[in-house]
């Protein structure tokens, strides 16, 4: 599975190190460490990002969810159970 940040070309590179971080799990004292900045830069960093609208989708190949193959038991049921 691949991360995808649309709209990175709109971020400063400072922006798209935030974001890219922000994305992947790290907290925003992990970033400012890692990056040599403040807790608080950060924060308004990753704020300018989301304000300027960029969207992080996560491509997957093939069907690694299964969600459109057969269930467990064979069929193509949706999940729902019946009552």
């Amino acid at each position: 599975m691949q991360m995808e940040i649309r709209g990175v070309e709109r971020l400063s590179f400072r922006e798209r190190q935030v974001v890219a971080l922000k994305e992947t799990g790290h907290s925003g004292d992990t970033i400012a460490r890692r990056l040599g900045l403040s807790p608080a830069t950060v924060a308004t960093l990753y704020n300018r990002a989301k304000a300027k609208g960029y969207q992080v989708v996560l491509v997957a190949a093939g069907d690694p969810l299964a969600l459109f193959g057969a269930g467990e038991d064979g069929d193509e049921s949706d999940g729902a159970d019946a009552e």
